[in-house]
């Protein structure tokens, strides 16, 4: 089985097509034939060995990738789904060693994937079941009620985007970041209020929040540059483990998609949004298996709007 892995360590040139063995199939869970992975930041750390350390598995290949959309395989032993083999879906991987989203043949838990949107296809279908379940479960963990107030950085991003469509769908108002050249695609995204992206986020915000925000997701990893944008007492999520400063009574939460990995239900709630147009699935360029360094490389050179996708 074809796969898109590494084979020791490196920059993008390490990434290459490798050979993997099927995975076996056990109670609990369903196999896809991979169409589509989508290419996250995340996936880099795999690609350069930054997360081996933490990684049970520690042998090559690693393949990286934490979303991948095709086809429905093969149900196994003790699964309880009205999905049916053949049928299109999504799925949210945690990749370890050579289990990745960027193989043709995957294996995972039954509950760690729903159908994929009828409007959408597999390219598109793959970018929302990370970036949408952790924009998902940021706004769970803030917990904030209609017409409080939504600061957003990295709003332009695949998490920053779905977190503005879902809390504007919610009925929050939102303040996002945007550069001058992505202003634009901010406010089409729903953004009420935005402001200029930088160090100073914080002080732009409060300018036009003098009271502070109700809540932030900080998808720009600004972690302590942004806190004073939000009010006393206030809620803040973060993406790479920042923890807050413990100041102002402010609530800070890491969102880590581990947690919602076999959420199934918000999974296909998902689904359900972006087949009414509430979410956008942005796709800015696919890459057959064989070009996936290629993706890398233009992911790290930044600028990337909308998700970069590797094709089967």
């Amino acid at each position: 089985m074809r796969a898109v892995g590494v084979t020791e360590f490196g920059g993008p040139e390490a990434l290459h097509v490798v050979d993997v063995p099927p995975e076996p199939l056990g109670p609990g869970q369903v196999r896809l034939r991979v169409t589509a992975a989508t290419v996250n930041p995340t996936d880099t750390y795999a690609r350069n060995g930054t997360y081996a350390q933490r990684d049970p598995v520690k042998q090559f290949p690693y393949v990286p990738g934490m979303d991948a959309a095709g086809t429905l395989a093969e149900i196994g032993p003790d699964v309880q789904t009205d999905l049916r083999v053949g049928d299109r879906v999504m799925a949210v991987v945690l990749p370890s060693g050579a289990h990745g989203g960027y193989r043709e043949d995957l294996v995972v838990p039954a509950r760690s994937v729903a159908r994929s949107p009828e409007n959408a296809g597999d390219a598109e279908a793959s970018t929302l079941p990370m970036n949408g379940l952790t924009a998902r479960l940021a706004l769970d963990l803030m917990a904030l009620q209609p017409g409080q107030v939504l600061a957003v950085t990295g709003a332009a991003g695949a998490f920053g985007g779905y977190v503005i469509q879902l809390a504007k769908h919610e009925g929050l108002t939102v303040v996002a970041d945007a550069s001058e050249a992505d202003e634009q695609l901010v406010r089409e995204l729903g953004a009420d209020v935005v402001v200029r992206r930088g160090d100073d986020v914080a002080e732009r915000i409060r300018e036009r929040f003098p009271q502070g925000v109700d809540g932030l997701a900080d998808g720009s990893v600004q972690n302590e540059l942004v806190l004073p944008a939000v009010a006393d007492g206030g809620t803040v999520t973060t993406v790479r483990g920042y923890e807050g400063n413990g100041e102002r009574g402010l609530r800070v939460h890491p969102v880590l998609i581990r947690s919602y990995a076999e959420e199934q239900e918000k999974l296909d709630g998902l689904r359900a949004l972006a087949e009414q147009g509430v979410l956008t699935l942005r796709v800015a360029r696919t890459f057959p298996a064989e070009q996936g360094a290629e993706a890398h490389r233009l992911l790290e050179g930044g600028g990337i709007r909308g998700r970069l996708v590797i094709t089967f």
